[in-house]
């Protein structure tokens, strides 16, 4: 990369970038954690193997994956299960399910697959040890599974179309990590370079998901068709990824986490400004550029949602890619800063999902100049959420008048500006989204809404004198400690809070799905309501035996013909 910098170009302004429904409108990009992981995988030349698949005729049984890398062997333990109509369910609360796995820390013995046999087809009423790093299960497209066995085993391809329209056979309903059901904790495997940015294993372990699906559907054709039957074709095997449904559970975790939410809007952040800050690029990097344009406009025609407001979005994105077509046409990319001028005028004249898509792309060709960053996208300070109590009630008052201006100045008094309350169902055990003025759930309520939290903090706050020590007015006012933390984590990470009120009448909890997903790096977001959404994750990407340098990256974009 030969362009020049000229240093100049600042990251985004939080105020912008973290209000809900830019957050809502995210794209994957370079760094996010799915790309990371391939990139990885390919570069360090990783192995893959399937010494284990003892699945009978009626599609159930277990194998083993395994991905060995420089130093360590990982291994994804799948049971596939023949599962009743009437018991499969998609809720957090289900207990069984079309498949389960765990990823597995080395290379599993017979007495390893006995003991998780008995524990990791049940979830949460199992239990497994450090030596698992994720539990998951998913389950069937049940409509779209039936049209390829039946294809397959009679010798034919199934539909295009109709594997096109779902684009997954099996989603996902969780992948817990993390300690979750006895598995190992993140900090015993965070100091291991293939974990440096976040989630990596759990994203190994659906890209490894995806090979046991690829391969569960041509075992059940074989078994129903013998010898007539047909292998999946690989263009329609590489267009399946692994689908993702994802409700109000996730929403509550980019607020409880906010060093992290911060890391990672930086992280992206700072690519862009870097990118922006170019006085000039390649005719190679431009050429880059154009044809990865193009693959969008692919992306994003194949891209269907029933959903009206993800309708809206999508016609507008359709005009908005329209309008950057005619702008690329009478412009080379590489003179006059030309990334800057390029986001510059797609913020006078795009929709919000048409600039951030466009602002994902332009780090494309600059893989050198941006990859770096994915590492910084974790979170490496244990001290952050400890608080300052020396720091003066001054002190104090000036970063919340800085960092929460907006909350500062709603009017929390009125109904529609706090309509809503987050509490934990006791029934379903899922997060929930409940109407504050019409359920008796108020006691109930969880603390999700930092912006009024940080202005009851600072009315209590008024009657101190400047020099008084905050710690004072916690120890007498000590329900104001979450919101305290938070002002003085903002004070340092300034991406860290949602610049939006988190518990208004018309606010979209799928903005807050939609923006971590995207950072994950799916794609095809598709609202089902404004609380859940289904998602696809490696869709076209290579599987493990294919993965190469050449295309373990570029893989999310579908080529200009449509193909995988």
């Amino acid at each position: 990369m030969g362009a020049s910098v000229q240093n100049s170009i600042p990251r985004r302004d939080p105020a912008l970038v973290m209000r809900l429904s830019r957050l809502g409108s995210m794209h994957q990009c370079r760094l996010s954690f799915m790309r990371v992981l391939t990139r990885r995988l390919a570069n360090e030349n990783w192995s893959f193997a399937r010494p284990v698949f003892d699945v009978d005729a009626k599609g159930v049984g277990h194998a083993v994956y395994t991905a060995t890398g420089p130093a360590r062997t990982y291994s994804l333990v799948a049971f596939a299960h023949d599962l009743p109509p009437e018991e499969r369910s998609d809720r957090v609360i289900a207990t069984a399910w079309d498949a389960t796995f765990t990823l597995f820390d080395g290379v599993p013995t017979a007495d390893d697959i006995e003991r998780l046999s008995h524990n990791v087809p049940y979830q949460e009423a199992g239990r497994v040890n450090e030596k698992s790093l994720s539990v998951s299960r998913a389950n069937r497209s049940v409509r779209l599974w039936k049209h390829m066995v039946d294809a397959l085993a009679k010798g034919e391809q199934p539909d295009v179309d109709k594997v096109a329209s779902v684009g997954y056979l099996m989603r996902t309903t969780a992948v817990y990590g993390s300690g979750k059901l006895g598995a190992a904790d993140h900090e015993t495997i965070a100091d291991r370079p293939e974990f440096d940015a976040p989630f990596q294993a759990e994203m190994l372990s659906v890209f490894l998901t995806r090979a046991f699906v690829r391969d569960m559907i041509n075992h059940m054709a074989r078994a129903r068709g013998g010898a007539q039957s047909a292998e999946l074709a690989l263009d329609i095997a590489h267009g399946l990824g692994i689908g993702n449904s994802t409700g109000l559970g996730m929403a509550p975790f980019l607020i409880n986490h906010p060093v992290l939410l911060n890391n990672w809007v930086a992280a992206r952040e700072e690519a862009i400004a870097r990118v922006r800050s170019l006085n000039t690029a390649q005719e190679a990097e431009a050429n880059l550029f154009r044809s990865l344009f193009a693959r969008v406009q692919v992306l994003v025609e194949t891209w269907r949602s029933e959903h009206p407001v993800q309708i809206k979005k999508l016609v507008a994105l359709k005009a908005d890619l329209e309008k950057v077509e005619a702008y690329l046409g009478g412009d080379d990319l590489t003179a006059n800063g030309p990334w800057d001028r390029l986001l510059i005028w797609t913020s006078a004249v795009l929709s919000e999902e048409g600039q951030e898509l466009i602002a994902s792309l332009i780090l494309e060709p600059y893989g050198d100049l941006v990859d770096d960053l994915s590492p910084a996208m974790s979170d490496h300070r244990p001290d952050a959420s400890r608080i300052l109590g020396a720091m003066s009630v001054k002190a104090t008052r000036n970063l919340m008048r800085a960092g929460y201006a907006q909350a500062l100045e709603t009017d929390w008094s009125a109904q529609e500006n706090c309509a809503r309350a987050w509490y934990v169902s006791e029934e379903k055990l899922e997060p929930r989204l409940g109407e504050r003025f019409e359920e008796p759930i108020a006691e109930y309520e969880q603390p999700l809404s930092p912006g009024r939290d940080v202005a009851l903090a600072f009315a209590d706050l008024k009657t101190w004198g400047d020099d008084a020590p905050v710690s004072e007015f916690l120890l007498n006012h000590p329900e104001h400690r979450h919101s305290i933390r938070r002002v003085q984590i903002n004070a340092c990470a300034p991406y860290s809070e949602i610049q939006d009120n988190t518990i208004c009448a018309d606010m979209m909890p799928i903005d807050m799905l939609r923006y971590k997903l995207a950072t994950f790096g799916a794609t095809h977001f598709d609202p089902r309501s404004d609380r859940w959404l289904r998602i696809c994750m490696f869709g076209n990407a290579p599987y493990p035996e294919e993965l190469t340098p050449e295309n373990a990256d570029l893989w999310v974009y579908p080529d200009a013909e449509g193909n995988s």
